[in-house]
């Protein structure tokens, strides 16, 4: 990667080693916070299937693909050597009443120089090209906590860190229309379940700047899909750092916001992590793919950390079910109070392999955990 370059901005910025380090309030410890590379996006536009792309113009750390079929991607790096086909995954989320248009997935892309996509069909694909490290310097990052805030309760301590919003460096712009309102102004809803995903991102296990991976899923989600925000309330790396998602509020506090309802109980923002299902349930999801191997350590003691608070919070059993009613669409059915993304399946949602094919069967300890720590 060039160490100094004039990207879209005609701004000139250090390069992506320097910033990795400081990017999103990770290496704060005993020094002065920095300020956050906003996000780079250029738009391909239309793909064609089987097309080879050069990006030498571009510093690439993410790679956007919005296919109507399924497809695949091969990436080329500074060696000028090609890598194997990888079929795309991703989990499909979407806000409740409305469709999108193909199935999009993001891939870490630090360092490559040309990528080439296959569709099933032949058809082109949509592909937007990432900087979420080397842009100009936005504000600067607040300081990670070592306790996830609760409305009406103890902060929850945690064994790593949480990074709320500006710690991991949200550009709030890019939510907001420009005289200021949201694009998607927040909704409020008691909470009725629990929804674990993976974001199934290809090559983001073992991921070397999770934060700028966090920005990157930001934007994808906000300009890309149209979300309005992040569509996880909540999102967990392999470090066990728990990141703030989608905005609740002005309070400090994630996920909670609004008036509480009538039994007292706070209620959380909606998000768009389960077409159809997002009113009422809690998204929270770990970062990687988990189709073949399981979250590590840190990053499972934190969801079980997190879930035992939002259970608690809102008096859900862990190993138990729930009738669960979406209060905008009356849509719903019988789930676990904890489930699995897929699990949405059951009752009507679009199939999915989130949060992995190694990682959902291990749900059922995973709730007796939840419950131990309640416990």
């Amino acid at each position: 990667m060039v160490s100094r370059r004039r990207l879209l901005t005609g701004a000139t910025v250090v390069g992506a080693g320097a910033l990795a380090a400081a990017a999103g309030g990770i290496a704060y410890a005993g020094a002065e916070p920095r300020r956050i590379p906003r996000t780079l996006a250029r738009e391909r536009g239309q793909v064609a299937s089987r097309e080879q792309n050069v990006v030498a113009d571009f510093t690439l750390t993410h790679l956007s693909v919005t296919a109507a079929a399924s497809a695949a991607v091969r990436l080329r790096d500074g060696s000028g050597g090609w890598g194997e086909w990888i079929e795309l995954s991703t989990c499909q989320g979407g806000r409740d009443g409305i469709t999108r248009a193909g199935d999009r997935s993001l891939v870490l892309a630090h360092g490559v120089t040309g990528y080439e996509v296959q569709t099933a069909d032949g058809s082109p694909a949509v592909v937007r090209e990432l900087n979420t490290i080397d842009g100009p310097a936005g504000q600067v990052a607040a300081i990670a906590k070592n306790a996830l805030p609760l409305r009406g309760s103890a902060p929850l301590e945690l064994s790593s860190r949480y990074l709320p919003r500006q710690a991991w460096g949200a550009d709030e712009s890019l939510r907001l229309n420009p005289d200021g309102t949201q694009k998607w102004p927040a909704e409020y809803y008691p909470v009725q379940v629990l929804t674990v995903h993976h974001t199934g991102l290809y090559a983001h296990n073992d991921d070397p700047d999770p934060a700028a991976t966090v920005r990157a899923i930001y934007y994808d989600d906000t300009i890309s899909d149209d979300y309005g925000d992040v569509g996880y309330q909540l999102l967990i790396d392999e470090a066990g750092t728990v990141y703030e998602g989608r905005w609740s509020g002005d309070d400090g506090v994630p996920v909670y916001g609004g008036t509480a309802g009538p039994d007292g109980r706070p209620k959380a923002v909606n998000g768009a992590h389960v077409g159809s299902f997002n009113a009422g349930n809690v998204g929270v999801s770990l970062l990687g793919r988990f189709t073949s191997r399981q979250p590590t350590a840190a990053a499972r003691a934190s969801l079980v950390k997190v879930l035992a608070g939002f259970a608690s919070l809102n008096n859900l059993n862990p190993t138990g079910q729930v009738d669960y009613v979406n209060p905008v669409s009356g849509r719903g059915g019988r789930v676990n109070s904890i489930l699995g993304h897929r699990d949405w399946a059951a009752i009507g949602a679009a199939a999915t392999e989130c949060p992995g094919d190694a990682f959902h069967p291990t749900l059922t300890a995973l709730r007796q955990e939840v419950a131990a720590q309640l416990g």
